[in-house]
C-alpha cells in the first residue's frame, strides 16, 4: 500500500501549539475531555502517541520541524539564535518550489520572517499580538498579559474571548484562507502560543475543569530529591521568584486544561472554515514540546527530558490518510520528509527525518526503523554544579525568570527510547535508565542495576547508532551519500536503496 498519487497536491494546514503535553487530552489518556475536536481529527486520521520533540525548547524544536534536522545538525540550541539555522532547504523552500502559496499566522520563534511568506500575520507572542490593527480592548488585554509576568492567574481573565490570542490567530488564519490564490495549493501554518505560560483563561473555560477534578500528579515536589541537581536548582529558583507557588498547582492545572479547550474551539473554527477545501487538505497537528504542569513541583520546562516535556501530540488527517493509531516511535523531524512525500516533492539534502507517508497509508515499516526515538538537550560547555550560582542572562530581582538558562541547560544530554525503556546520558558519563511502564514518573534510575545490564547495553548501542546517524551530511561536496527510500536508513535489505554513491562532474 502507498500514498495515492494526485494530479493536484493537497493543501497543507499545519497547526502547532506551544508547550502542550501529549497526555492531556482524552485520546492521550487523560480522564477529562480537553480537546474533543482535535481528538475527532485524530480519530479520522493517523495519530502517533509515541511522538517526540527533538529538543524541549521552542526555537530548537521549531527549527527541527522546518529543516527535518536535529539540533546537532541545524546548530540552533538556544531560543536566542534562530538565525544560526543550518540547512540546504527547509519546509518553506519545499512547498514554494512545489507551487504552493505560503501563509503564516501566530507565533514565529523561527529563522523565517515576514518576507518569506506570501502573507504573514504576526508576530503573536505569549504576552501580546502585533501592534498593527489591534483594537483598544486588544491592546489593553495585551498589557494585562504582560503584567501577569508569565504567572498563574487565580481568577477568570477579565477580558472577553475575542481578545485571546488563539481567537485572534484563528481569525487571521481564516482571512489568509479567504485571500489565498484559489488556483494554487495552500500552505498555511497557524502557530498558537498557548497553552504556554502565562496561565490564564476566561469564562466559561476557567470553570470548565475544576481544581477538585484535575488529575493528580505523577510526582510532586517530594520526588525532586530523586532527580538531578538541575531539577532542584530550578525549583529553588522558582521558589525564590514566586514564594509558595506550588500551593496553587491545582489552579495551574485547571487553567492549563481550560486553555486547551479554548484552543480546541478555535482550531475547530479554523478547520470548519476550510469548506470544500477540506476534501483536499492535509491537516497536521503537533506541539513543539511539553510542560511539567506541576510534575516534581515544577512549572513550564527547563530541567531534564522527562516524558512530560519530550513527548508531543502528532497527528495527520486528510485524503489518503488511514484512520489509525500507530505504535511507532517517531519524531517531529519526520514531519518535513512526510510532507515532501504528500506534496510530491523531493526530500532536501541533509534531512535526517524519516518519511511517515507509508505509515499514514497503513503500511507496516521494516523492523528496526521506528522502534526507537532520539532527542537532545543542552547548550554545551561544562555543566554547573548543584551549588554554583553563576551570573545569568536575566536578573535575580523580581518575579521574572527564564527556566532555559545557562545552569539548567549547561553541558549536554542525549536521550534514546527503545520500547518501554528510556536512557539518558550526559557528557560526563552520568546515565539514567527508566522502565516507563513500571515507573512513568522516572524516579527509579536503573542504570547501575545489574538486573537491567542487558537492557542498558542495548540502549547504549542504540544511542551510539543515533549519534552517528544525526551527524551532519552537509555540505555534500563532490561525492554524494547513498540514500534509502523514505530515508529509512535502518531498513532491512527487503527495502533496497534508490541512490548509490556517485561523484558529481
Amino acid at each position: 500500500m502507498s500514498v495515492p498519487e494526485r494530479s493536484t497536491p493537497p493543501n497543507i494546514l499545519l497547526i502547532m501549539t506551544d508547550q502542550q503535553r501529549a497526555d492531556f487530552t482524552a485520546a492521550g489518556g487523560l480522564g477529562l475531555d480537553t480537546m474533543p475536536f482535535v481528538d475527532s481529527l485524530a480519530a479520522r486520521g493517523t495519530a502517533f502517541p509515541g511522538a517526540y520533540t527533538s529538543y524541549p525548547a521552542c526555537v530548537p524544536a521549531r527549527t527541527s520541524l522546518l529543516t527535518g534536522r536535529f539540533p546537532t545538525a541545524h546548530r540552533v540550541r538556544q531560543n536566542s539564535v534562530p538565525t544560526a539555522a543550518t540547512f540546504a532547504e527547509d519546509m518553506l523552500d519545499v512547498v514554494r518550489k512545489a507551487g504552493y502559496s505560503t501563509h503564516f499566522v501566530g507565533k514565529p520563534h523561527m529563522h523565517r520572517g515576514p518576507d518569506d511568506f506570501d502573507s504573514f500575520r504576526g508576530p503573536f507572542m505569549h504576552t501580546h499580538g502585533p501592534e498593527d490593527g489591534r483594537s483598544e480592548e486588544e491592546s489593553a488585554f495585551d498589557a494585562w498579559l504582560r503584567e501577569l509576568d508569565h504567572g498563574v492567574h487565580p481568577e477568570p481573565t477579565p477580558f472577553p474571548l475575542e481578545c485571546q490570542l488563539p481567537y485572534r490567530i484563528a481569525s487571521g488564519a481564516v482571512e489568509a484562507l479567504d485571500e489565498a490564490d484559489p488556483d494554487r495549493p495552500v500552505f498555511l501554518w497557524a502557530s498558537f502560543p498557548e497553552p504556554h505560560n502565562p496561565y490564564q483563561v476566561p469564562e466559561p473555560y476557567f470553570s470548565l475543569f475544576g481544581e477538585d477534578e484535575v488529575p493528580d500528579r505523577l510526582a510532586g515536589p517530594e520526588a525532586i530529591e530523586r532527580k538531578s541537581g538541575k531539577y532542584r536548582w530550578l525549583r529553588e529558583l522558582t521558589e525564590q521568584k514566586r514564594p509558595g507557588y506550588d500551593a496553587g498547582w491545582r489552579r495551574y492545572r485547571a487553567n492549563y486544561l481550560g486553555m486547551l479547550r479554548l484552543l480546541d474551539d478555535q482550531i475547530r473554527r479554523l478547520v470548519e472554515h476550510l469548506g470544500p477545501r477540506a476534501e483536499n487538505t492535509v491537516i497536521v497537528f503537533l506541539a513543539d514540546h511539553g510542560d511539567y504542569v506541576g510534575e516534581y513541583g515544577l512549572q513550564r520546562k527547563g530541567a531534564g527530558m522527562p516524558e512530560c516535556l519530550v513527548r508531543i501530540p502528532l497527528q495527520f488527517t486528510g485524503p489518503g490518510i488511514a484512520a489509525q493509531r500507530r505504535s511507532e516511535l517517531v519524531s517531529m523531524v519526520d514531519v518535513l520528509p512526510t510532507l515532501c512525500a504528500l506534496a510530491g516533492a523531493p526530500v532536501p539534502e541533509g534531512v535526517q527525518g524519516r518519511s511517515l507517508a507509508p505509515l499514514l497509508a497503513g503500511e507496516d515499516p521494516p523492523p528496526g526503523e521506528f522502534d526507537s526515538v532520539y532527542a537532545e538537550l543542552g547548550y554545551g560547555g561544562v555543566p554547573y554544579g548543584d551549588d554554583e550560582r553563576p551570573p545569568l542572562h536575566f536578573p535575580y530581582e523580581g518575579a521574572t525568570f527564564d527556566e532555559l538558562n545557562s545552569v539548567t541547560q549547561s553541558g549536554g544530554q542525549r536521550m534514546v527510547r527503545l520500547g518501554r525503556h528510556k536512557l539518558l546520558m550526559d557528557g560526563e558519563g552520568r546515565g539514567e535508565l527508566y522502565d516507563l511502564d513500571a515507573d512513568p514518573a522516572e524516579l527509579d534510575n536503573r542504570f547501575e542495576d545489574p538486573e537491567f545490564a542487558e537492557v542498558r547495553d542495548a540502549l547504549l548501542v542504540r544511542l551510539v547508532r543515533w549519534t552517528v546517524r544525526v551527524a551532519d551530511d552537509l555540505p555534500t561536496g563532490a561525492y554524494r551519500a547513498k540514500t534509502a527510500p523514505h530515508n529509512w536508513r535502518w531498513a532491512t535489505p527487503a527495502h533496497p536503496s534508490t541512490t548509490t554513491g556517485s561523484r558529481e562532474h
